[in-house]
């Protein structure tokens, strides 16, 4: 599936997903990359940092900030987490430093800030920076702020699909595939969702399906044959036939109005309110909708 904003050359497209993943998953994201660090109840903030400051709006769009209730070292405490995705291998230490100082002012919150790199080198001649020096002091002389990096390809795709967690079988298609045959990491993910079938949130499908699409790396004809295989294309494709059907599902009129207006356009808003959805997607998966609530007496 391919659109202006999630093409292969779009870079905002690579954002768009990673954001989705890390919001659909949150849970998931820190027990595999933080496991000595338990996670309490979190909550998306994007809207307000937004709302307070309107001309960090584009910048911080393309960012994902997350207050979170977050047990460090035995200590329960609120952290606002600031997560950076870069496709490519670059130095970020000045870009989180000066987010870190945006996520202060407005939160007033202990910061930790982590950079996750989707770059598609196997392996890095030299290191990235991990930290930024602010200031200075007579005693310890620099001050640094420092942050988690992330790399995806520091990690075996074989090892990640084997693991529960469905998050790590979807950045199976980012990691390390050397010796791993990909069609089989498609499978066995596409066999996962099928094999939970109804328990699985269909906002999660959809999302598998849109990283599926964009990352497989195989012919759409190979992609097709995986999805005919694990009966997945009873499964909603795009945003729009799946509202479509959830409101078939519901069956009279009036209640298909209610479920479109309370869970489907609103769902579609928040997730644009958030960030997490481009504007011309946006438009474009709500559109019909509005189209066919119009059409409903």
């Amino acid at each position: 599936m391919e659109t202006e904003e999630f093409s292969q050359e779009n870079p905002k497209s690579h954002d768009s997903l990673f954001k989705w993943l890390i919001a659909a998953f949150t849970d998931d994201f820190f027990t595999h990359y933080f496991p000595d660090i338990k996670t309490g109840k979190y909550t998306c903030i994007d809207k307000e940092f937004i709302s307070k400051y309107e001309a960090l709006k584009e910048s911080l769009k393309a960012d994902m900030f997350i207050a979170i209730e977050i047990e460090i070292n035995g200590k329960l405490q609120d952290v606002v987490i600031h997560i950076e995705h870069e496709s490519k291998k670059c130095d970020m230490s000045k870009r989180v430093f000066r987010y870190l100082c945006y996520a202060w002012l407005l939160k007033e919150k202990p910061v930790w800030s982590i950079v996750i790199y989707a770059d598609n080198s196997t392996k890095w001649r030299s290191p990235v920076s991990g930290s930024f020096v602010y200031g200075f002091h007579s005693k310890n002389k620099e001050q640094h702020h420092k942050f988690d990096i992330i790399r995806i390809k520091d990690e075996k795709s074989k090892d990640l699909i084997s693991k529960r967690s469905l998050m790590c079988k979807l950045l199976a298609l980012k990691a390390d595939d050397r010796g791993t045959d990909r069609k089989e990491l498609i499978r066995s993910i596409l066999k996962t969702i099928a094999a939970i079938g109804s328990d699985m949130d269909d906002h999660i499908k959809l999302l598998v399906l849109q990283w599926i699409d964009f990352y497989s790396n195989v012919s759409p004809e190979i992609l097709n044959n995986i999805k005919e295989e694990v009966d997945m294309f009873s499964t909603a494709s795009t945003i729009t036939e799946h509202y479509r059907n959830q409101g078939i599902a519901e069956g009279i009129a009036k209640g298909e109005k209610k479920g479109i207006i309370k869970g489907k356009i609103e769902n579609l808003a928040s997730l644009y309110s958030q960030g997490i959805l481009p504007e011309t997607k946006y438009n474009e998966m709500v559109n019909p909708l509005q189209s066919e609530l119009s059409m409903i007496s």
